[in-house]
């Protein structure tokens, strides 16, 4: 689950002048009339009053004096987690048609979100006024709420407008956490005459976005980056692995965010007056080699060409970035024409995106330039190149791209703009020879990082390539994997999507991206990690598994997600079993038992509290009426996203406990601990055995004959269903026509939508874990289908990535989530691996090749070498040879308990004996059980006869 968090700046100059208009036109700016005022609460009966806080957040609850009267303080201590401090009360409240909620308030904390809630009678409703980072004055202020400033938060109720209300909270909730105290007194509700039509329609703020959107309404197309000329954008990330605190962002145009938030670097070519930017060429994209985190973006304008490169290099903690710009003449004479690199105070990320990092407007307050270096915000970019000129401008009306073609920009050394509109240029007077280029390059150091440049600075920037192309080599390509030319792409997909994750993560906190999710969820953290393991990154999942292990609360309970603030107490009952899960899976791959022991504690810890929280839905309640199929189960939550807005059963929560229940055994018995191996095995047969009671019941409620999302609902969900499969092996204990019957239904809605029979606007790249179902269905002839619409949804398909939000409409705005999302990287691997090689722990062997289209087998065939198993590196090839199938698997490896099993590729039923090492073996189950290492095993093609 995901907090959704707005955050516009206002300009108070633009502010000033638009109340001045409203003012001017008859608009009544309205003030709170204090002696129409309704005293709430005057504080003089505390013990009305509560105080709590979530997980391991101590409160205590204090009368005082006010200001004019009672009052009540709560002191609070975030004891290093995140979460809220909260003081309530029941308090019944009317709204009138329009009104202002105010308080007196004073205290002393670190800057911490100031929230004040009012919850319905059903207490799934919430709206909420919000102060971002807010620390109190010490003498006492009054704090008033418009209507409009009070906004619906969250909760099921379609008519979002605030009438009645039943409870009051004043929430600290963790910015900076710390401790301190809030006091409040004098809580008042003042109606207000009705706002008129002309105040309704005023936003609450005005933007620094929202000007620059307007302006880029007005200015020639390609003035503005895309994002802000109402096109979708699209960008991919740029970092070292383990340096998403520093990463950088490149557009699909070529701009080049330098940090999280952070202003741009974009290119233009002046010629001969004309300005060349993203709008007047054809751009393309690339990696180099097709799949390493070193991106270009491609212009062509007739026969001038301009290649944008960028790579970063250096360690976790201080990375730098190299950008390379190329200019190339194809023509037969030479061109003379300026290169302009321009400093903006816009990131790469848009102005669609709203969550946790809001996109748009990044601003430049300061320009310095000292002929040697630039300084933006304070912050270096050092030429490689000496440039021509340095021009710098803060006109928003008149923008800086406009005035270079006209050679107005002012030739200056430093600029101050308190409004972050600051705009600079660096240009170099090019001449470039017919047939030939010109390379010029900047670097970004680090903070903190001296950089001077060298004397051959075309020859030590393609040094510094070269290394950070050699270096993600050796990363990437520690499992290879051969496949026809036609299907490259899956190819370099995998090894990009390890960069991905790689890239993404912050030391050792795995995180699905850096903008949008720069948390570290343990969700996400448990699925990328299975990723990496199978991928030969167990160094990083280690560092992971240690560092998350150390944060959960005093309780046991698993934090959804960890980030600066600490923990996250939001309640996502998935949690415990991806702790376990990743705990399990990185000792079945590392044989770490000296690392098992010092992490069993954690696995103790975890499953207690899984055993109270399944003890807490095992009641009489649960066992009548509709509530029937919550017995059992895990409790309500909102680890899935859909579930937002009101807490529900969700049986992702429940198949995630089983893996954990079932890991938790494993565990123990690995590490001899019998007795704990029993009583786990009796509580996960018992949860086992009401999570399909519950699925079976529900779906009888609900007239369904599917696995339904959540037990209450009866919704269809099968990319959360998903993990019942991989790794949930429900297979095991579910009803095999109920999951086909789940996944046919899947099947048919996604061919609908393949086909355009059924509209559609967005979905969700999560959908790439259907593939690994389909593997296990035995499904083989859709797994191709999919991977093919899938991988049509990359943007830009070069950079091998996906959004975590696909439109069908690929310029239409829209909020996408990070790009690349590692989370959905990890999704691919998980499923490609799998189409070659995956455990099936009903009988303890590793199937082969279950998803692999039988066209691929022709020519070159297909092969992976170093794939990491629980039991060592597996390697094979898989060929047409003279009428025979030819499988290859040399030594190197221990052999599962079940062996190695090749399922018949083909359709229909096996036909005619097979050879093992060359003796005569037959099918059994539509399946050959391989033992023993090396093997090569022929079958006979269809229609090719028999084998001798």
């Amino acid at each position: 689950m995901f907090w959704l968090t707005y955050n516009y700046r206002a300009r108070p100059l633009l502010f000033v002048l638009l109340s001045g208009l409203l003012l001017a036109i008859g608009l009544t700016i309205r003030v709170a009339d204090a002696s129409q005022s309704r005293t709430l609460d005057d504080f003089s009966h505390p013990e009305l009053w509560h105080a709590e806080g979530t997980d391991d957040i101590s409160t205590a609850l204090r009368p005082t004096v006010g200001n004019q009267g009672s009052a009540l303080c709560l002191d609070f201590n975030f004891n290093g987690v995140s979460g809220g401090a909260t003081l309530r009360r029941a308090l019944p409240i009317t709204f009138p048609t329009n009104y202002a909620l105010s308080f007196d308030l004073r205290g002393a904390m670190p800057a911490n979100d100031l929230q004040v809630k009012l919850i319905d009678a059903s207490g799934d409703n919430v709206w909420w006024y919000r102060r971002e980072g807010f620390q109190p004055s010490t003498t006492w202020q009054t704090i008033s709420a418009g209507k409009r400033e009070i906004e619906s938060a969250w909760g099921p109720a379609k008519d979002r407008t605030l009438r009645q209300s039943s409870a009051l909270e004043f929430t600290v909730y963790a910015g900076h956490g710390g401790k301190g105290e809030l006091c409040v007194s004098r809580l008042r509700l003042t109606p207000l005459p009705p706002a008129s039509a002309r105040e309704s329609a005023m936003p609450a703020s005005i933007s620094s976005n929202a000007l620059f959107l307007q302006q880029a309404q007005h200015a020639p197309r390609g003035t503005y980056p895309r994002g802000f000329s109402g096109e979708q954008s699209y960008w991919t990330l740029v970092g070292v692995d383990g340096g998403a605190a520093h990463s950088a962002l490149i557009s699909e145009d070529g701009a080049v965010e330098v940090g999280k938030g952070n202003w741009s670097i974009e290119p233009m070519l002046i010629d001969g007056g004309n300005l060349i930017d993203w709008a007047s060429v054809k751009a393309t994209q690339s990696l180099q080699d097709g799949y390493l985190p070193i991106p270009t973006v491609h212009w062509q304008a007739g026969e001038l060409g301009l290649e944008t490169t960028l790579m970063a290099d250096g360690t976790t903690a201080s990375s730098r970035l190299l950008l390379q710009y190329t200019v190339h003449n194809d023509g037969a004479q030479p061109r003379s024409l300026t290169m302009a690199l321009l400093m903006r105070p816009f990131q790469v990320n848009p102005p669609t995106q709203f969550l946790n990092t809001p996109g748009g407007i990044s601003p430049i307050q300061d320009l310095a330039w000292d002929g040697h270096a630039l300084q933006v915000n304070g912050q270096h970019v050092v030429p490689l190149q000496a440039p021509s000129a340095f021009v710098a401008s803060s006109e928003v009306a008149n923008s800086l791209p406009e005035q270079l073609t006209s050679d107005k920009a002012p030739r200056i050394s430093t600029l101050h703009d308190a409004d972050g509109h600051a705009q600079g240029a660096l240009l170099y007077r090019l001449t470039v020879p017919a047939h030939a280029d010109v390379t010029l390059g900047l670097v970004v150091p680090g903070e903190g990082q001296p950089f001077i440049p060298p004397a051959d600075a075309a020859a030590w920037l393609q040094r510094q390539r070269d290394r950070v192309a050699a270096a993600w080599r050796e990363k990437l390509n520690r499992v290879t994997l051969q496949l026809p030319p036609a299907q490259q792409a899956i190819v370099d997909t995998t090894r990009s999507a390890q960069a991905q994750i790689l890239m993404s993560r912050d030391g050792p906190a795995l995180q699905p991206g850096t903008r949008s999710y720069g948390r570290s969820w343990i969700r996400d953290g448990a699925m990328m990690s299975e990723a990496l393991l199978r991928s030969g990154h167990a160094d990083a999942v280690e560092e992971f598994v240690r560092w998350y292990a150390t944060h959960p609360f005093s309780t046991g309970k698993v934090p959804c997600c960890v980030d600066a603030r600490g923990s996250d107490p939001v309640p996502e009952n998935d949690s415990q079993g991806e702790l376990i899960f990743v705990i399990a899976q990185w000792w079945r791959y590392s044989h770490d038992r000296v690392g098992l022991e010092s992490l069993w504690p954690h696995v103790e810890r975890t499953v207690a509290y899984m055993d109270q929280l399944r003890a807490s839905e095992r009641t009489a309640a649960n066992q009548v009426g509709d509530r029937r199929a919550l017995y059992g189960l895990m409790p309500a939550s909102i680890s899935h996203e859909g579930y937002s807005a009101k807490p529900m059963h969700s049986y992702w929560d429940d198949f995630w406990s089983l893996i954990g229940y079932d890991d938790a055994v494993e565990l123990a018995a690995a590490l001899g601990k019998s007795d704990e191996a029993s009583r786990y095995a009796v509580a996960r047969d018992q949860f086992r055995a009401d999570l399909k009671a519950s699925i079976l019941t529900s779906m009888q409620q609900h007239r369904i004959d599917y696995i339904p999302g959540a037990a209450e609902l009866g919704d269809f969900d099968a990319t959360s269903t998903t993990i019942a499969l991989s790794p949930g092996d429900a297979m095991d204990w579910l009803p095999p026509t109920l999951l086909a019957q789940t996944f046919q239904r899947y099947w048919q809605g996604f061919v609908v939508r393949r086909d355009g029979s059924q509209h559609w606007d967005d979905y969700t790249p999560y959908e790439l874990r259907t593939v690994a179902s389909f593997v296990r269905l035995d499904w083989r002839d859709r797994v191709q289908q999919l991977l093919t619409f899938f991988l049509a949804d990359r943007r830009p398909a070069a950079w091998n990535q996906w959004a975590e939000v696909v439109g069908r409409d690929p310029r239409q705005p829209r909020f996408v989530g990070d790009m690349p999302h590692a989370w959905i990287a990890s999704d691919f691997l998980r499923s490609v691996y799998d189409m070659f090689a995956y455990e099936r722990v009903a009988d303890r062997s590793m199937v082969l090749a279950a998803g692999l289209d039988p066209a691929w087998f022709a020519g070159r065939g297909v092969a992976i070498e170093r794939l990491r198993t629980p039991w060592g590196a597996l390697s094979y090839s898989l060929r047409e040879e003279r009428g025979q199938l030819v499988l290859r698997i040399p030594a190197g490896q221990s052999m599962p308990s079940g062996g190695l099993v090749l399922p018949w590729p083909y359709p229909g039923k096996p036909l005619g004996m097979a050879s093992l090492n060359g003796k005569s073996v037959d099918w059994h189950g539509g399946e050959i059980v391989i033992r023993s290492l090396p093997a090569v095993l022929s079958i006979p093609l269809p229609g090719a006869g028999t084998a001798p």
